[in-house]
């Protein structure tokens, strides 16, 4: 309730929509400035009282609300937090709890529903409106890759999004790329689910126009956040500009259908580099069975492959092409570019300049005892992560501190098995499949050390959030692995009954980083 116990100092926003005051507490969480506020809604800075964690409070109103709308917000807050609590993931932003406002001197707000969720700087919408026109966004390619490693979780968890857009895209103070608003999130029934008649009209796919809305509501599957992600990817590299034109979004809504009929090209912007061209264009295919072939999994691989490019086409200056420059350009490139060739990839071998081979900091070096069939396991499980601590000599050092690299090894007696020793339950909710067969098994090394890859990026930017030293991220990574974020956190710092453990993690590392 308000500390005041008045509703003197309710402001409103544009819409009519009572705003709560600075300081008013909601079962613990203590107010602060509004960040934003929609049809829905509005979003305040929070800090625990407790502890002084700070959080984001989404305050849902009911009080005007027909009771056919009360029924469907309900339904909408269910599914979101449902979501939340099913698929905990680094790039989805986190649901931690459900409130009730009690404000009985303010009608319009007593009883209204509040969501306490993580803390962001900005959602992607304000980054581009912000941005110069015709630019791509300020880390535009690290955002891409969250978002889709976010939808491809989701995807594996057997959820559709079913609203990505920028507005739906957070971004932390940390570097942070949250997937976020899953009130249209849905769970998958075999191929396809049903969502209600809602979602925002220039992201949504074509075919949703010329279907039937059932009893049920309308057919929803993976590909339309694959669409999605197209149309957001256009933004984000040609700073804010949507692929179809239009001055609404109904009319753009239409231009994708016209193209998606065939009565109208589509034109992406003159700008975009070539590679980036031809993602955005297979994520915007105009239909569900074209478009089936590109998986969000499949997105976070094409991505990271261009790392190395913004999106534009970028002209060099005739010098810097000079042969003067060659050889200086070639030993940095891998560094910047963020690796060599797919046959590179393939071996597990590292681009060389004149003979010597380039290791970029954190990869692992040729001469090491990691198996060579397993080192682009390790490379491409590292770039599931945007966080620079997990590297694949970190995974490496992980893998063989548990297993030694056997693919056998178990511990009956803990429920740990595999390369990567994990706990069966606690691999299934984390699970990705990271060979491509359709299965996840925590026996496949592929699966397993990217699941790994995943979970210990969660772990590091749970680290980061508390304030750790940074300094001592490996060391907390491999312990909280082996232990729990949770324990780490309280200790701050290393359990000393795991510090043998981390301690052979980091002399590992140590060697694979030399």
């Amino acid at each position: 309730m308000s500390p005041s116990g008045s509703g003197e100092d309710v402001e409103q926003t544009p819409l009519g929509t009572p705003r709560l005051p600075a300081g008013f507490l909601i079962d613990g969480w203590e107010l602060g400035a509004v960040i934003g506020s929609g049809g829905w809604g509005t979003v305040y800075e929070a800090r625990a009282v407790a502890d002084g964690t700070t959080a984001a409070v989404k305050v849902l109103p009911t009080g005007a609300l027909a009771p056919g709308q009360r029924a469907a917000l309900g339904e909408l807050v269910a599914r979101e937090v449902r979501f939340s609590a099913e698929a905990d993931h680094p790039h989805l932003v986190r649901t931690r709890a459900v409130c009730t406002v009690e404000a009985p001197d303010q009608p319009a707000l007593d009883g209204a529903i509040a969501l306490v969720m993580d803390r962001a700087e900005a959602s992607l919408r304000q980054v581009l409106e912000a941005a110069e026109g015709g630019s791509p966004a300020p880390e535009a390619v690290r955002i891409l890759r969250g978002v889709a490693a976010g939808l491809a979780h989701m995807h594996g968890a057997g959820w559709v999004h079913g609203d990505l857009k920028p507005a739906n895209v957070l971004l932390g103070a940390d570097g942070e790329v949250w997937l976020a608003d899953f009130g249209l999130a849905t769970e998958l029934d075999g191929t396809h689910a049903h969502l209600p008649p809602l979602g925002t009209l220039d992201h949504l796919p074509p075919e949703w126009w010329s279907q039937r809305t059932g009893a049920e509501g309308t057919v929803v599957r993976p590909t339309a956040d694959i669409w999605a992600f197209g149309v957001l990817a256009h933004q984000v590299l040609a700073g804010g500009i949507h692929p179809f034109p239009g001055a609404t979004a109904r009319a753009r809504s239409l231009a994708a259908q016209a193209y998606a009929r065939g009565t109208a090209p589509l034109r992406l912007d003159a700008g975009l580099d070539d590679d980036w061209r031809r993602l955005i264009g297979d994520c915007l295919a105009p239909d569900h069975t074209t478009r089936l072939p590109h998986t969000a999994a499949s997105l976070v691989t094409r991505i990271q492959r261009l790392s190395g490019t913004r999106g534009r086409r970028r002209r060099l200056p005739i010098a810097a092409l000079s042969l003067v420059g060659v050889a200086a350009a070639a030993a940095v490139g891998f560094a910047l570019l963020g690796g060599g060739d797919d046959e590179d990839l393939k071996r597990g071998t590292s681009p060389t300049v004149t003979g010597t081979p380039i290791v970029a900091p954190g990869e692992i070096p040729e001469d090491s005892d990691v198996p060579e069939s397993l080192r682009p396991v390790f490379v491409n499980a590292a770039r599931r992560c945007t966080d620079a601590e997990v590297t694949p000599a970190l995974l490496a050092a992980m893998v063989k501190a548990e297993s030694g690299f056997d693919v056998n090894a178990a511990r009956p007696e803990a429920e740990e098995y595999g390369i990567a020793m994990w706990t069966p339950s606690v691999f299934r909710a984390w699970a990705v499949d990271g060979d491509g067969d359709g299965d996840k098994d925590y026996r496949s090394p592929p699966d397993a050390i990217s699941t790994m890859s995943l979970y210990v990026c969660w772990l590091d930017q749970q680290f980061k959030k508390e304030h750790l030293p940074a300094e001592d991220l490996p060391a907390l990574i491999a312990a909280g692995y082996r232990t729990s974020d949770r324990t780490v956190i309280e200790e701050r710092g290393v359990p000393e009954r795991v510090k043998p453990h981390v301690d052979k993690v980091l002399r590992f590392l140590a060697a694979y980083e030399r």
